[in-house]
């Protein structure tokens, strides 16, 4: 069992720059990979970035690519994601996931947080 909360959302303006923060709790925080979703009001959520649970791999969506990074720290069971250049249309709930396979899809996950809202202002 992992529980995970988010935390670091809020209101930016574009071009700025956001870190959000994923801890989880739970022995076995070490054999899941961690991914970060984002839903946006009337849209499904969608994949931003994921690692897998060794810490070897990461991968990003191609609408965050070179702009958003993910880190993990397995000594501190956390899960980070720096998104710099936010553009309005980064503007959603972020959520943290873990799950047994590496992957985009967000049914490969099992454990999810609450969410974070953030927004991106033009």
């Amino acid at each position: 069992q992992v529980q995970l909360l988010e935390s670091g959302g809020g209101l930016v303006q574009a071009g700025g720059s956001l870190r959000l923060s994923c801890a989880a709790s739970g022995r076995t925080f070490r054999s899941y990979a961690m991914g970060w979703f984002r839903q946006a009001p009337g849209k499904e959520r969608e994949f931003v970035s994921a690692f897998n649970w060794g810490g070897s791999s990461t991968s990003y969506a191609k609408a965050v690519k070179g702009r958003f990074t993910i880190t993990r720290d397995n000594a501190k069971t956390t899960v980070d994601l720096q998104m710099n250049s936010l553009k309005p249309e980064d503007t959603a709930v972020y959520y943290c996931a873990a799950g047994e396979r590496f992957t985009t899809y967000a049914s490969g996950y099992n454990y999810w947080g609450q969410g974070t809202q953030v927004t991106v202002s033009s």
